[in-house]
């Protein structure tokens, strides 16, 4: 297949695989007729694009992640086409972030691995197919705990031991303590001070990002209260990751909040290997915060995401760029 063919292929199969369309659905969202999506299919399995997940992607989506990634200097940046119609695109974050992991699983990347919270972190979790991988760690980057139990972070620790049968440990501790001194308490405890040891000799880092609108899943789930997300906001703050909330230049906000995360702290990770999984239309403030940080050095998001990210740049990066490339 030539270039385009082969980026159509990868985008027909996507919408497929992942999104769940039919043929018709696809040839009315791509213009073209049913015949040409099914032959464009049909040779993306042939050419050994689909197999678990889709092995390829669109030519739009390879532009999106060689701006993003040059701007805010990451190592990689992956953005898959957006098949969701929602405002948070958990079927195509889950699919590129399983494949993701599921890669370095396969290759034995790492073998202690930190692990955020989050919906999409527990939907990657989700997606990922059963590896037998005994002999990797993984082990939460804060707090288990949450208001709902329900709900609580854990889940995505306790999944990876059914996917994966890994050594897995969490934090028996509530991700924002109810006081600087209960703080200064729970890390006292020899069980919890073994985790964050462990945590912060991680090989890897995987990270959910955060938003603090109404809504923010933290709000939802009880992990924080109305109050204390009004104070963070008028703080400052547009995001957060692993429980510390930044501001839009990345910055962590002056909050108490942030002081009362049960948590690694930013500076723990920071030039360590960071991937952060995120997209969505009420995440792109969060998302550039975070990148802003520059804690992060990989990022998997969708099309739609890094196209908004990408249309609120002013253009200088590709600029300089293209001065560098002349000397």
């Amino acid at each position: 297949m030539q270039g385009n063919e082969r980026s159509l292929a990868a985008r027909a199969a996507w919408l497929s695989f992942i999104g769940g369309y039919t043929q018709e659905e696809i040839a009315q969202k791509l213009g073209l007729s049913r015949v040409k999506i099914n032959r464009l299919i049909a040779e993306a399995t042939e050419a050994g694009l689909v197999r678990v997940f889709v092995e390829g992607n669109a030519a739009e989506c390879v532009a999106l992640e060689s701006r993003i990634a040059a701007h805010w200097q990451l190592d990689f940046c992956s953005v898959s086409p957006t098949v969701d119609d929602n405002a948070l695109p958990l079927r195509t974050l889950a699919a590129a972030g399983a494949h993701y992991l599921h890669g370095v699983l396969e290759r034995g990347e790492a073998k202690l691995i930190g692990i955020g919270h989050g919906r999409t972190l527990d939907e990657v979790v989700r997606y990922l197919p059963r590896i037998a991988r005994p002999d990797i760690r993984f082990v939460s980057l804060l707090g288990s705990l949450t208001r709902h139990a329900a709900a609580n972070p854990f889940d995505v620790i306790h999944r990876l031991v059914e996917v994966t049968g890994a050594e897995c440990y969490f934090m028996p501790a509530p991700f924002f303590a109810d006081s600087i001194a209960d703080k200064k308490v729970l890390l006292a405890q020899k069980s919890l001070k073994d985790v964050f040891s462990l945590a912060r000799a991680a090989e890897l880092y995987v990270v959910g990002i955060g938003e603090v609108g109404s809504q923010a899943h933290m709000l939802a789930t009880g992990t924080v209260t109305e109050k204390e997300l009004r104070e963070v906001k008028r703080a400052g703050a547009v995001g957060e990751v692993i429980g510390r909330f930044l501001d839009k230049t990345g910055k962590a906000v002056a909050a108490e909040l942030n002081d009362r995360a049960v948590a690694l702290k930013l500076e723990e990770i920071k030039g360590k290997s960071v991937v952060a999984i995120a997209g969505g239309a009420n995440k792109i403030e969060a998302i550039k915060a975070v990148l802003e940080s520059h804690v992060i050095k990989g990022l998997i998001t969708d099309e739609a995401t890094a196209k908004a990210i990408v249309d609120t740049l002013d253009g200088s990066d590709v600029a300089a760029g293209k001065k560098m490339a002349k000397r």
